[in-house]
């Protein structure tokens, strides 16, 4: 009697490809629309390089003909004349009414956005959050002039009271010290910036704060969390690279606002101890002031304000960008 026997090994196992030829073949993709789709990422990605490289070129260039020319010391100087022989400018003053105004902003918004954010998403039932985010997009739309007029005609003559509460009991420290005249100060500017940046702050940490996984909510819940300490413990955290992207995108707005400063502050080159008190500027402020009755010359000494500013700028983005980085919870925020 022949007794068959099967072959019962089991057949090779298929190699796997590696981690690094997985990776080559995402980036070398086979289909054609694959291959399109790669091509037109890849160049929109060079594309906005050369732009930014050729924008700083440009700058770099009209400055260094200006700055050439310039009789004072162009960072520490406190004036801004260029319309005689022997100019003399300097972006002092500027800088300083820029980052303050800005701080002020910030320290204001973000705390408010944040809360607000926090409330749309997890107290206010879903007919009243619809509605108030509604709202809080239509003020996110609204030109920057309207903001400026809005300010100049309803909140700086209503900011008399505030002033004059700040220097009867916060006087003493300088900072508040107010002399009686207009509101037309950087704390005006900055609560006008505030009011302007809230709406994109908290759009996109409401966003952020919806993404969170309702298995982690609902993890804390089960432990005995009271709506507060999830909030605490799951939301916050998950959402933190998010409110500080957020934030970033309100502090550039904040930086480059030009028409509502203009049409607010009172602007002069000294730099004031007192936030309550008329004076200071801003970049964008003074090159949208000067730049139609500007000379040339005096065109270029803006664009070398204008070259500070876009360094400020991508100093802070860099800034924002290595803060998620260094944090171990924020590892998909920078991918």
């Amino acid at each position: 009697m022949d007794i068959t026997t099967k072959n019962t090994s089991a057949p090779p196992p298929v190699q796997q490809p590696g981690p690094a030829e997985q990776k080559r073949n995402a980036r070398g993709a086979t289909r054609p629309g694959d291959k399109i789709f790669l091509g037109l990422s890849r160049g929109s990605g060079i594309f906005l390089l050369v732009i930014m490289a050729a924008i700083a070129a440009f700058l770099t260039y009209r400055s260094v003909l200006a700055i050439s020319k310039d009789e004072g010391n162009f960072l520490t100087t406190f004036e801004w004349n260029t319309g005689t022989e022997e100019p003399v400018f300097g972006i002092a003053v500027l800088a300083f009414g820029t980052i303050v105004s800005s701080i002020i902003a910030m320290i204001i918004a973000v705390p408010v956005a944040v809360a607000i954010a926090l409330f749309l998403t997890h107290y206010a039932p879903r007919r009243l959050s619809g509605p108030i985010a509604y709202v809080i997009d239509l003020l996110a739309a609204v030109p920057s002039i309207v903001y400026g007029l809005w300010g100049a005609l309803v909140l700086v003559p209503h900011m008399n009271g505030l002033f004059g509460w700040l220097d009867d009991y916060l006087g003493w420290t300088g900072v508040f010290d107010w002399d009686g005249g207009p509101p037309r100060s950087m704390l005006t500017v900055g609560i006008l910036l505030a009011i302007m940046i809230l709406p994109i702050i908290t759009n996109v940490s409401r966003e952020v704060f919806k993404q969170v996984p309702q298995m982690h909510e609902e993890a804390a819940l089960a432990l005995g969390a009271t709506r507060w300490e999830v909030i605490r413990m799951a939301v916050l955290p998950f959402g933190r690279s998010g409110v500080i992207s957020a934030s970033m995108l309100g502090l550039g707005r904040a930086l480059g606002e030009t028409m509502a400063v203009a049409t607010v502050l009172s602007p002069n080159f000294l730099i004031e101890a007192s936030l309550l008190n008329a004076g200071g500027g801003t970049f964008a402020q003074n090159i949208a002031s000067k730049f139609n009755e500007a000379t040339p010359f005096g065109r270029d000494a803006l664009i070398a304000s204008g070259l500070v500013l876009f360094i400020i700028t991508l100093l802070v983005n860099g800034a924002a960008r290595a803060i998620i980085a260094r944090r171990k919870e924020y590892s998909g925020a920078n991918a």
